[in-house]
């Protein structure tokens, strides 16, 4: 094959080279619709300097509780919707090596022989002495080659803005991925908060019956004996009677704590899981430094991904206003034919062919004006839509930080309504051992200090899951291990 029969293929190679910049329009990321800064309620400013950035503080130092960590290893291993999520970056990525792949021509060999002998009744005449009617003969083609066809030479970026889009794409499922891990993290960490939050409710409804229990058995004797009357026997009878229902309701609300967690983690609750740690101490943090909003811009994955859908929206215009200019189409061979075998791998059996063809749209009936008019409303579609996930993202961490300050207060308060309930429940049960005061009065001050102690659990198991969202709301969750105030992608500013 000689090397000046190559420049067929040479020419279709060079062809990839010559794609002239895309359309895209030049994109500008859409300033963010909400305030510098947090609502005064938020507490104290990150200190500036060399504070952690919240998103970058590994979920494994961030929860200390080694049965919490542990769950959460099982959920990224088992969990369904991070399956899911992790199928979706593949199938993304896949879509975009195909939609690549338009910008190479698709080279491939081929091989043929091909055999045909002439009907002897056609009328066809044969050289002298040929006994056409015996033996006519047979007509014979081999061939061998390699090339392409029909690659479109992408000189006004049609294909490019196709790919930058199935790219956009792609990076925009992996930031879901992201976004999909610090939410099973924090689902599975606020699950594991209210379970323990539910066990201690029903460690206190449990305490609270025997207590009752042993006051009723305590008023019955007295009945008995005639130093209780009945109306008294039956109060006691009632409060039994109700925290044994309380019990009841927290047993219910422990199991299904279990079945949630066993949903999020994606398998059966392990019996070999390390010892949890005492309620309230699943993480050393007591208080994240929610930084500026910018931060939260950079570090929450579900914004970069509203923004690469956005820049996805912005290729595919591009790619509708390439459609209105001409497209170059080429098929391209290089190889060897010959009507004799032994010939075919000579320097004369050579061949190769360049086929170029134009095509110029002169009249679409509106399509690619069509075309491109519903892309730019896609953009604008995308640039609502960046914008509302940056709103919800800025309400939601403004909604953590004043929950924060809340629940700081509103635990301080019913601290003290235990303190003061115990102690008025102790004087009401004791003026009535000592017959100065009658049974209703101890009967609801422990009332009043069940209700105030069940308070008290809501409010820890709210705060600390307050604690968790606030985590997940400035982007934490999405590393292991601590990382020094690195964005979980740098893709959005490339």
């Amino acid at each position: 094959m000689k090397r000046s029969s190559l420049h067929g293929l040479a020419l279709g190679a060079a062809a990839a080279l010559l794609a002239g910049c895309t359309m895209i329009p030049h994109y500008k990321r859409p300033a963010a619709p909400v305030s510098q800064n947090w609502p005064s309620y938020g507490g104290d400013s990150q200190p500036a300097g060399e504070n952690t950035l919240a998103a970058n503080l590994g979920w494994s130092e961030f929860f200390t509780d080694a049965r919490l960590k542990a769950l959460i290893a099982i959920a990224i291993r088992d969990n369904r919707d991070l399956r899911e999520a992790a199928a979706n970056i593949r199938r993304a990525q896949g879509q975009f090596d195909i939609q690549h792949a338009g910008l190479f021509p698709q080279i491939g060999g081929n091989g043929g022989a091909m055999f045909q002998g002439p009907s002897s009744a056609a009328g066809l005449s044969f050289a002298p002495g040929l006994d056409a009617q015996a033996n006519p003969p047979l007509f014979k083609y081999f061939n061998m080659g390699i090339g392409f066809s029909s690659y479109e030479i992408d000189l006004f970026g049609r294909i490019r803005s196709l790919s930058r889009e199935a790219a956009e794409h792609a990076l925009m499922q992996r930031e879901n991925a992201r976004a999909m891990l610090i939410s099973v993290i924090s689902q599975v960490a606020n699950a594991y908060i209210s379970w323990l939050g539910d066990e201690q409710a029903l460690h206190l409804s449990e305490a609270t019956q025997a207590s009752q229990q042993a006051t009723l058995d305590m008023i019955r004797a007295k009945f008995e004996h005639g130093e209780a009357d009945q109306l008294a026997l039956r109060q006691a009878e009632t409060q039994v009677e109700q925290s044994a229902a309380f019990a009841a309701d927290s047993r219910r609300r422990v199991a299904q704590d279990k079945n949630l967690i066993t949903l999020l983690i994606g398998a059966p609750i392990p019996d070999n899981l390390p010892p949890a740690s005492p309620f309230g101490q699943q993480t050393i943090v007591r208080d994240l430094p929610p930084g500026l909003p910018s931060d939260v811009l950079e570090h929450r994955p579900d914004i970069i991904a509203a923004e690469h859908d956005l820049k996805a929206a912005n290729a595919d215009i591009g790619a509708a206003k390439a459609a209105f200019y001409p497209r170059i189409t080429l098929t391209a061979s290089d190889g060897i034919s010959s009507l004799q075998p032994h010939r075919l791998f000579t320097s004369a059996a050579t061949t190769w062919g360049v086929s170029p063809q134009l095509q110029v749209p002169l009249l679409s009936w509106g399509q690619n004006s069509g075309n491109l008019k519903a892309s730019r409303a896609m953009r604008n579609v995308k640039v609502a839509a960046y914008e509302k996930t940056i709103q919800t993202a800025f309400r939601e961490v403004a909604d953590a930080l004043a929950g924060r300050a809340a629940y700081h207060d509103e635990g301080e308060q019913v601290d003290r309504l235990v303190t003061s309930s115990a102690d008025a429940y102790r004087l009401a049960k004791m003026r009535y051992e000592a017959g100065t005061d009658s049974y209703l009065t101890s009967l609801e001050s422990q009332r009043s200090l069940y209700q105030a102690q069940q308070w008290q659990i809501f409010v820890l198991v709210s705060k600390y899951q307050n604690l968790v969202t606030l985590y997940r709301a400035l982007g934490g969750g999405w590393t292991e291990k601590t990382v020094q105030n690195t964005p979980p992608s740098t893709s959005r500013h490339g």
